[in-house]
């Protein structure tokens, strides 16, 4: 075991050879790990005050766009459209994050400069940054400059200072420069209720709720109370899987929580017919384990189920769709099985020369593309809509198709911004790809997400 740790170490010193050269007499105990944790100190500033520079550099860049664009006419409240979205681009963010990365970076340079003082001086990271900056939201200019004069973050006012502290301090200050605006701020939250979902290992969800605190402390203890009451009846069930259950069970109407929902799982046939170990993909969910999904199917199939075949195969469609037929009014959980194809991953093709996408196109462009097409973004489809416009000559068909968020569709709309399917000639081997331009002509690709049983082309 000795002998072990010594390799550790000496492999760890090796490999960091090189940043010991450039760093110096950065350790203070003159040993190797000293040296390696004087390192750390010094990257973390380094990246602290290169996010205070990309700070100032997203606000440089946002005069300049809106400057660019009262050059090019746009009118006044259309100017700085769009900034967001390439400021996510470019450090690979999603648009929304984007978005609030431009506002933190406003905020930094032109209201709270101690705290971008901190933030170049490595004495703040980005977060902790972000979270005076969102204490002080509801303040005026004046008022948030005074908050961050009296909270002076660039004298070191919060070494050894968690978040919550940190958070706590900014709130005071806040409130005593201005109790009305912070209570004014408490009030408008609660329309910001929300309910969300997002994916958790292992074929689990986090079904989360934004609620009022009054709201949300009466459902917890009702909760509380139904599971306490099932356990005493001698349910042998732990008091947080009896919570969960019976969440799902008030929300949905129905013990188990799936009845009525069509649940679209994409796999291929091996893993269906042949036990074969290639992984499915949930629609809403993302990537499950075979097993979990042959499970799925067998638990379901008495129920009917409906099936798309790639084409040029006999996989039973036909015989799928017409046992499915005449039960689609009285089904439990309607499991629509989308096979890909084995060299291209692609879905089964469909054209039309409507102008809107039909309801069949959207639901194949929905699960071909899972989440929104914008490199970074994963926010859920909300538009279907032509990557090639329709009044540029664009068609309606599942190649000139991209399923977009609502923000990344208006975003695309804006001058300078254009969007090219690629053709399956120049990528035979390889998934929907688009090319996107900015405004300034930077590009970027996006690929569908591989489905399963896809095989990337390899040069």
């Amino acid at each position: 075991m000795k002998q072990i740790r010594e390799g550790q170490a000496k492999s760890a010193a090796l490999s960091a050879a090189p940043l010991l050269a450039v760093s110096g007499d950065v350790g203070r105990t003159g040993t190797i790990s000293g040296d390696l944790i004087g390192q750390l100190r010094v990257l973390e500033e380094m990246k602290s005050a290169i996010s205070g520079l990309q700070a100032q550099i997203a606000v440089a860049f946002d005069l300049a766009q809106r400057a660019e664009q009262a050059e090019a006419g746009v009118p006044a409240a259309e100017r700085g459209k769009g900034v967001g979205a390439q400021v996510a681009l470019a450090r690979r963010e999603s648009p929304n994050r984007g978005s609030r990365l431009v506002g933190l970076a406003k905020a930094l340079v032109t209201e709270m400069p101690r705290t971008l003082a901190a933030l170049n001086k490595g004495l703040l990271n980005e977060w902790r940054a972000t979270l005076l900056v969102k204490e002080t939201a509801c303040l005026s200019v004046e008022d948030r400059a005074a908050v961050d004069a009296e909270l002076a973050p660039d004298t070191g006012t919060f070494d050894g200072v968690g978040d919550r502290a940190l958070v706590a301090a900014a709130k005071a200050a806040a409130y005593r420069r201005d109790p009305r605006s912070v209570a004014q701020r408490a009030s408008h939250a609660a329309t910001e209720r929300t309910v969300s979902l997002r994916p958790a290992p292992d074929t689990m969800t986090y079904l989360t709720a934004l609620l009022p605190v009054a709201q949300g402390v009466a459902a917890y203890a009702a909760l509380t109370r139904a599971a306490d009451a099932a356990r005493s009846s001698g349910d042998p069930r732990g008091r947080g899987q009896a919570m969960a259950d019976t969440l799902t069970e008030r929300i949905t109407g129905t013990p188990g929580g799936v009845a009525g929902v069509e649940l679209q799982l994409v796999m291929t046939d091996r893993t269906l017919f042949q036990s074969d170990s290639e992984p499915a993909r949930l629609h809403g969910y993302g990537i499950v384990p075979a097993d979990w999904a042959r499970t799925l199917i067998r638990a379901e199939e008495p129920a009917g189920t409906k099936a798309a075949a790639e084409p040029g195969t006999q996989t039973g469609t036909q015989a799928g769709t017409n046992a499915a037929a005449g039960q689609d009014q009285d089904f439990a959980v309607w499991v629509r099985r989308l096979y890909t194809a084995p060299q291209s991953g692609d879905l089964l093709a469909m054209d039309s020369k409507a102008r809107l996408f039909p309801h069949r196109h959207r639901r194949f462009i929905q699960a071909r593309d899972h989440t929104c097409r914008t490199p970074y973004c994963d926010a859920p489809i909300r538009h279907i809509d032509h990557i090639v416009p329709w009044h540029l000559g664009g068609t309606t068909t599942l190649d000139n198709a991209a399923g977009l968020c609502e923000a990344c569709n208006h975003t695309k709309e804006n001058p300078g911004w254009t969007a090219t399917p690629l053709s399956a000639e120049a990528l035979p081997a390889d998934t929907h790809t688009l090319h996107i331009s900015t405004p300034t002509g930077h590009s970027y690709q996006s690929k569908a997400p591989p489905l399963p049983g896809h095989r990337p082309s390899r040069t």
